[in-house]
């Protein structure tokens, strides 16, 4: 499968997600939705986040020009939302992925979608 399928089928065909994208912990993008690309600085404000969480819980995380309020943030998931909107951000061994969720779909679900597929890309080596 390619990593465009990923996307358009395992986060935003499930409804729970409504933008997403995945990325190369090197900064590269691999695939996302139409519309949704981040910029380097946010790619990069990401990937330092899951070694180094005081930053992005202190000044909240970037994605495509949106500020959100970093809710939790680990060495696996970082969870954010502005006002209705969240994001849950997840790392692999080789890449993020970024779900993002819009007013009247439901954090958790969106949360268990992108973890989801971290999970099975994790077993599967990536």
């Amino acid at each position: 499968m390619s990593w465009q399928q990923y996307v358009d089928n395992n986060l935003i065909g499930t409804n729970q997600v409504s933008e997403a994208a995945i990325y190369g912990l090197n900064g590269t993008l691999w695939a996302s939705s139409p519309g949704f690309t981040l910029a380097a600085n946010e790619v990069t404000e990401l990937i330092g986040g899951f070694s180094n969480s005081d930053v992005i819980i202190a000044n909240g995380i970037h994605l495509n020009s949106v500020k959100y309020l970093t809710l939790r943030a680990d060495e696996r998931s970082i969870y954010a939302k502005k006002s209705a909107d969240g994001a849950c951000i997840v790392k692999t061994n080789q890449a993020i992925l970024v779900g993002v969720y819009k007013e009247g779909m439901q954090p958790g679900s969106c949360t268990k979608v992108v973890e989801g597929l971290a999970d099975y890309l994790i077993s599967v080596g990536y």
